[in-house]
């Protein structure tokens, strides 16, 4: 089912033996973006740490409850490595977060947790002076805050035309699968629309740009996304015939 992630932030986050804590962040991959880790807060009862969660170990949200339950033991998350958000996530820190909860390596071997489904490499848009460059941090930046990327420009292929909103995910694969762009500081009108994962062109983290390969005018007359409406099969018929575009799902 297509879900909003925004709509997952402060949701409780249950332990298979009490409670664990709250919903703080997503961490996606920059190439693929998928979610590759929520960012839970433990809150008072664990000194208000934050542990990464693979969604390998998650079951599915209870969204009448606005709760997540997982797989995992309080002694487990309470004796998890500690990570330092204030910093980039190196792959170090993951490998010592993976072993300690047994969950799998996703690079090394070909990711079964999408059957049938492609999952698209987004370009990330190197637009840093060379001099920046070699200053650079050595730590890998394909993990991404999903709080961080939230209002980034949209720039279509003719002009700038909004600011990203929202993400709307898989939530059963964790995959994102839209952007949820806003036009009201471009527009004389403000309106939401859907912009496809598939069409996006790349995105420079330095410029905190999104490119999309979509025009001005097919943003501004795209079919409208209401936030309070869940995003059914027949929306993506009219979005993706609107723009002409092959269907995913096919």
């Amino acid at each position: 089912m297509l879900r909003s992630l925004s709509e997952l932030f402060g949701y409780d986050m249950k332990a298979i033996d009490g409670k664990a804590g709250k919903v703080d962040d997503f961490y996606f991959d920059s190439l693929s973006w998928v979610i590759r880790y929520v960012v839970m807060d433990t809150g008072s009862w664990l000194t208000g740490r934050k542990v990464l969660v693979a969604p390998e170990a998650l079951d599915r949200p209870d969204w009448e409850f606005r709760r997540i339950p997982t797989r995992l033991s309080q002694e487990q998350i309470e004796q998890s490595p500690s990570v330092d958000l204030e910093k980039p996530v190196s792959r170090q820190k993951e490998e010592e977060v993976l072993r300690h909860f047994g969950w799998r390596f996703y690079w090394n071997t070909a990711d079964p947790f999408f059957p049938g489904h492609a999952v698209r490499t987004i370009p990330v848009l190197r637009e840093l002076e060379e001099e920046q460059e070699k200053k650079e941090p050595a730590h890998d930046p394909h993990l991404r805050s999903a709080d961080e990327v939230m209002g980034y420009h949209i720039a279509a292929v003719d002009d700038d035309i909004g600011h990203l909103e929202d993400l709307i995910i898989e939530d059963e694969f964790w995959l994102v699968r839209y952007l949820v762009v806003d036009t009201k500081n471009w527009l004389p009108f403000s309106k939401k629309v859907l912009v496809s994962l598939d069409w996006v062109e790349g995105v420079s983290y330095d410029k905190q740009r999104i490119k999309v390969g979509v025009t001005r005018e097919k943003i501004e007359n795209s079919p409208e996304y209401d936030p309070s409406t869940a995003v059914n099969r027949a929306y993506e018929v009219r979005l993706y015939d609107f723009h002409g575009r092959p269907k995913y799902w096919l």
